[in-house]
């Protein structure tokens, strides 16, 4: 599920290009790549608006323990030259805590489709019709893979079944419910179309969930197996993982993750949410760390994942209109796209460094993973909110900009 960072501050662009990079995909253990630099051509950085600023640690530390009282934890990891740095603060975070990473679960899901598109195994433009015959309804247009990732495919949201009415508590009292991907998918049937397919860009985690099903379909395995495969076992993503439907627990080092309900007495109950359902899936429930998440994105901007042709697609964003999107809702360009077929987002920081990368949240457990297209830094970011309305906002968005030399006040351009 995407957390609501703040959005409103994130200068998007629209931008096309690619890394270039050789690579050999193969049909179940693609071999990686080795590394090419993420930079290779005056084209590949000709987006590119400036480098992070200097990291000022101190300032970054501070910024690390200064969390609000319904924030329990946090972990900020930089990487770069002459910019590593790792800091964790609050209730008993380990350095090397595993977290649920949410809708940046979908980065992964769309570098397996790509490698199966690198295949010949699936077509952007084969539609969901063809590969799940009966999935949609008949008089449903045609919604290509390529909508699917981009979130250019005008499927409508959900009907409510996964959220009950919007609570901590309902969440609390609901946290090992389960639903499969047949059935979140009938829920969001339930409500009409929002747009044309490809006329306009809204984030959508049920594009996610039919990826999934079609990655399943066409490969005759599960989705978990091949995000084994195809990208935590070549990469020696050892903390990086997708849960079986009953794994509630998080393996190995982690934070607890707390909400704040409502209590009969009128006051607030702090409950643990650790254990929960992993039900999103290929849309958002995936396990990781922040070394994980850093090796992971910077060997899929190196090419190491994908072929050139694929590669493109990273940073390729649709030159179509933004539709209640509020990630792209902002910036001189607001109302335009700014996510890729790579499931990432474009944003260009106050200090005009632009980044790539994708947020990401479950209750109790808020992430984001950034880099600049060069490498020259990456910045993770995993908090322990209370809520689910958001307000970890603020925090984020200070650990990211401080992270990328560009630290801001909230709500400030």
């Amino acid at each position: 599920m995407n957390a609501p960072i703040p959005s409103r501050r994130w200068t998007t662009l629209v931008a096309a290009g690619a890394l270039l990079a050789a690579v050999t995909v193969g049909a179940a253990s693609p071999a990686l790549a080795a590394d090419a630099p993420p930079a290779a051509t005056a084209a590949a950085t000709a987006t590119a608006t400036s480098r992070p600023g200097p990291l000022d640690r101190d300032a970054l530390d501070a910024a690390v323990h200064a969390l609000p009282g319904d924030i329990t934890g946090a972990l900020v990891r930089t990487a770069g030259p002459d910019a590593r740095w790792h800091g964790t603060s609050g209730d008993d975070v380990p350095a090397d805590a595993r977290f649920r990473i949410g809708s940046i679960t979908k980065v992964f899901t769309a570098t397996v489709m790509l490698q199966l598109v690198a295949e010949g195994k699936v077509d952007l433009n084969g539609t969901a019709q063809q590969y799940l015959p009966g999935l949609l309804p008949a008089d449903y247009p045609p919604v290509t893979v390529g909508q699917l990732l981009d979130h250019t495919s005008g499927l409508p949201g959900g009907g409510g079944m996964t959220s009950g009415d919007g609570s901590t508590g309902w969440f609390a009292a609901h946290k090992a419910d389960g639903f499969t991907p047949e059935q979140v998918v009938a829920d969001m049937l339930t409500q009409p179309m929002s747009f044309p397919p490809g006329t306009a860009q809204q984030y959508n985690g049920n594009n996610y969930f039919i990826a999934g099903m079609v990655i399943e379909k066409v490969t005759g395995d599960s989705y978990a197996d091949q995000v084994r495969q195809r990208i935590t076992r070549p990469l020696g993503l050892h903390a990086t993982y997708v849960p079986d439907a009953d794994d509630l627990d998080i393996r190995g080092p982690h934070a607890t993750g707390y909400l704040d309900v409502k209590a009969a007495d009128g006051g607030t109950d702090r409950v643990d949410v650790t254990e929960q359902s992993p039900y999103p899936w290929a849309e958002g429930g995936m396990v990781s760390s922040a070394a994980d998440l850093e090796h992971f994105l910077g060997a899929l901007f190196r090419g190491r994942l994908l072929p050139p042709a694929q590669q493109a697609e990273l940073f390729d964003v649709p030159d179509l209109p933004n539709h209640n999107n509020k990630n792209c809702d902002i910036g001189p360009t607001a109302g335009h796209a700014c996510f890729s077929k790579g499931g990432l987002l474009r944003a260009v920081l106050p200090n005009g460094t632009e980044v790539w990368g994708k947020t990401g949240s479950r209750p109790g457990y808020t992430s984001a993973v950034f880099a600049t297209r060069d490498l020259s830094r990456t910045v993770v970011v995993s908090l322990n909110p209370t809520g689910i309305d958001g307000q970890e906002a603020p925090t984020q968005w200070k650990l990211l900009t401080t992270g990328f030399g560009s630290g801001q006040a909230y709500g400030k351009q």
